[in-house]
């Protein structure tokens, strides 16, 4: 049975974390198998959206506290390990935001530590009634500091600092007051109201959502006045796009677009 399962339906990929005895913590072997098929979605001009979940009972649970207190054994007391470790976790999840696709967390159960990071890393995120999140590190001794990264980049920074140094969790109803994710859904309505999302995304010129995900991260980072520059720039070659032509003589015609992509 695979760590990581992938399954499409027409232009949605859905992969599903599936260590669900782990509570689909990032392991050494989740996160190559996560990396490899943002790798391989990258290239696939057939998907237009992605839909990140975990079997069992949890979303997921954070990096495997087995595996790193393993890696402390080596001479070094395991620092190259957890430095490797880090490092291949922030590749994983700067992968996320690099896709043309938006990816889409599916969330149940907890979301803690990296599955924090991990709902806070995907450009968007659905959860179920109940569902927890946290940042709890701090409460074995670990304070969560890449974790911080995604969430201080989601949600208030006294409320995120907040998190951080308590490791009390929120309800996932909190979590939308403060923007961690963007709807909360009754439990059995879960895999349908993302799915609905997901196609909903896919349904748009793939073209146009991929230069706009580009845009809107790189627009984030830069003052106001670059940012509208930028931002003027893609828009303009937005403009250039043969099935943008199509979209606007659509609309004003009043009849469904005719998009080659």
């Amino acid at each position: 049975m695979a760590i990581l399962e992938r399954s499409d339906n027409g232009a949605v990929a859905k992969l599903k974390m599936n260590t669900p005895e782990r509570l689909n913590a990032l392991s050494d072997e989740m996160l190559a198998a996560l990396q490899a098929e943002f790798d391989a979605l990258r290239e696939d001009r057939s998907v237009r959206a992605v839909v990140l979940s975990g079997e069992g009972k949890a979303f997921c649970a954070g990096h495997d506290l087995k595996q790193m207190t393993a890696g402390r054994q080596a001479e070094d007391g395991g620092k190259a390990y957890f430095e490797d470790l880090f490092g291949r976790c922030t590749q994983m999840m700067l992968s996320i935001q690099s896709l043309p696709q938006p990816v889409i967390a599916q969330v149940h159960g907890i979301a803690t530590a990296a599955g924090c990071q991990l709902v806070a890393t995907c450009d968007l995120a659905v959860a179920a009634e109940g569902t927890r999140f946290g940042v709890n590190g701090v409460n074995i001794g670990l304070f969560c500091s890449t974790p911080m990264v995604a969430l201080s980049r989601n949600i208030p920074r006294k409320r995120a600092f907040e998190m951080l140094t308590t490791g009390d969790f929120i309800s996932a109803e909190k979590a939308a007051e403060l923007g961690l994710i963007n709807r909360v859904v009754p439990e059995m309505l879960l895999e349908h109201e993302t799915t609905a999302f997901a196609n909903q995304l896919a349904s748009k010129l793939g073209s146009a959502v991929k230069i706009g995900k580009q845009a809107f991260y790189k627009q984030l980072e830069l003052p106001v006045e670059q940012a509208y520059a930028y931002a003027g720039e893609v828009m303009a070659q937005n403009m250039l796009y043969r099935d943008t032509e199509e979209g606007i003589s659509a609309f004003i015609e009043k009849r469904p677009p005719n998009w080659r992509q």
